[in-house]
């Protein structure tokens, strides 16, 4: 397949999207003195929806992140409460698409976090989690939600593997085994019955999660795999139903690239081109209503947009958001929590280390008329989930619950969410790794000393539990001696 390239001339054709603007909040908006993690690890440190903020920041021990009401912009006090029950740094953070108040977190302690946020967010710091998932034997990276089901979480670590957790029964359902190096990104399609990985040994994987097995050709009957040589992949995204997976990456001159892929042939890719010669990865962000592709680079405050056709020239350079601020991450609101008056498609929350800064970077589409604009806001994935988790592990596969954004964002009635009724709260890969024993000698002391924090964790409950009695006997000496009295 002969490769195309990607046309930067400008094409005057029909397009309600030619004319979308980037617009960086004012003061009054940004989230300022915020201690943003230092961290090196490649990814966002940053999760957002229509309730909360969450912002993984510098910790001197442990790690920790905060949680803001989205609508509560401006300085952050220096004592803001934050969650902090990780023994090591957290690496990633992401809210549960269908409970706002359900946020899974991991991190270099081994462990995936499930966390409940209290309504108006936090008042006092957190460290007790409703759940402690273990089974990773080396730090986790990278988590995700299933974008369709309740209560199924994957999770990506050092190990080479990635895990599926059930969190209605509070432990793993799935080990996907087929990465020989670091896993470094996931996407799934819009029902979720396909996972895209990309991952360091330098192949582009597209497997069914169920069953783990990498993606076979019905004609060929060889792994779906591509082996990128000359452009190595670094961030992977599904392009909706398209069929189509867009990549970003490095070419063998280290310049940043972007390549067009078809998922049932990842032999060569589709288009592919060279964006500029920068050293920070391009993170991929995808919106499947306005078929609009966003290119945000890692360390400039550079984003590139483009509309994602079926026909050539497939990627269609539309404009640039330019800022002189380096962005360390990007978080971005769903779309049930935009300003539809405004005609806003997309929101981005930017990570302004130096200035300990959170700055939104709306999208906008410019439109004359104070109507609601319907051709730009189609049906959408709502917050009902459209299986539960025993159905989707029993083999159904079903698309997203669409809502109207129509009379603005009205949040239907929840379930809360319901952690498993377990003797303790720690979960552990018994089935699938029985009882990994440390490989190095790292491994072991970073064991021994989790087991040094569990027992003065529990001595310490038990010395507040006795002095708790203490004072219980003591109030009910007081009030016999009160009722003698009488």
């Amino acid at each position: 397949m002969a490769l195309t390239k990607i046309s930067w001339r400008p094409t005057y054709r029909s397009s309600k999207f030619r004319n979308v603007y980037g617009k960086a909040g004012n003061r009054e908006q940004c989230f300022d003195g915020i201690p943003i993690t230092r961290n090196v690890h490649d990814n966002h440190f940053c999760a957002v929806n229509a309730k909360f903020l969450a912002i993984v920041t510098e910790t001197a021990g442990g790690g920790s992140f905060l949680v803001i009401p989205v609508n509560k912009a401006g300085r952050i006090d220096p004592h803001q409460p934050k969650v902090c029950g990780h023994q090591g740094g957290v690496l990633d953070i992401k809210w549960n698409p269908f409970i706002d108040n359900i946020i899974a977190s991991c991190s270099e302690d081994c462990s995936v976090r499930i966390w409940e946020i209290p309504e108006g967010g936090l008042r006092r710091n957190m460290s007790e989690a409703v759940l402690e998932l273990y089974g990773h034997s080396r730090r986790v990276g990278l988590i995700e939600w299933h974008p369709t089901c309740s209560g199924i979480l994957f999770s990506a670590g050092y190990d080479f593997k990635i895990l599926i957790w059930n969190l209605e029964v509070g432990g793993p359902v799935k080990m996907i085994d087929c990465h020989s190096d670091v896993v470094l990104c996931m996407s799934f399609n819009t029902d979720g019955s396909l996972l895209a990985t990309s991952c360091k040994d330098k192949h582009l994987r597209v497997i069914e999660p169920r069953s783990g097995k990498v993606l076979q050709s019905c004609c060929h009957l060889c792994e779906q795999e591509a082996d990128c040589k000359s452009h190595r992949v670094n961030r992977v995204v599904f392009l909706g139903n398209m069929k189509r997976l867009v990549t970003t990456g490095v070419s063998r001159w280290n310049t940043r690239q972007v390549a067009l892929w078809d998922q049932e042939d990842l032999s060569m890719p589709i288009i592919e081109e060279e964006i500029d010669g920068l050293s920070g990865l391009l993170f991929p962000f995808y919106d499947s209503d306005t078929h609009m592709l966003y290119l945000a680079g890692k360390g400039d405050g550079n984003i590139r947009y483009y509309e994602v056709g079926t026909e050539k020239p497939y990627l269609q350079y539309l404009m640039e958001f330019r800022s002189p601020a380096p962005q360390k991450g990007l978080g971005v609101m769903p779309k049930h929590g935009l300003d539809v008056a405004a005609c806003e498609v997309f929101r981005f929350y930017k990570l302004v280390t130096l200035r300990g800064l959170i700055e939104p970077i709306s999208m906008i589409v410019p439109r004359r008329s104070e109507t609601y604009q319907e051709d730009i806001y189609p049906m959408t994935a709502g917050t009902e989930p459209a299986l539960t988790a025993d159905e989707w592990l029993s083999g159904m596969d079903r698309e997203p619950v669409l809502m109207s954004l129509k009379s603005g964002y009205k949040r239907p009635c929840q379930k809360a969410f319901k952690a498993p009724v377990r003797e303790r709260k720690t979960m552990v890969m018994n089935g699938l790794l029985e009882s990994i024993p440390p490989k190095t000698e790292n491994e072991l002391m970073r064991t021994f000393f989790r087991q040094q924090d569990e027992l003065k964790r529990l001595r310490e409950e038990l010395v507040q539990k006795d002095v708790r009695l203490q004072q219980l006997e003591l109030e009910l000496n007081n009030l016999r001696n009160n009722s003698n009295k009488m």
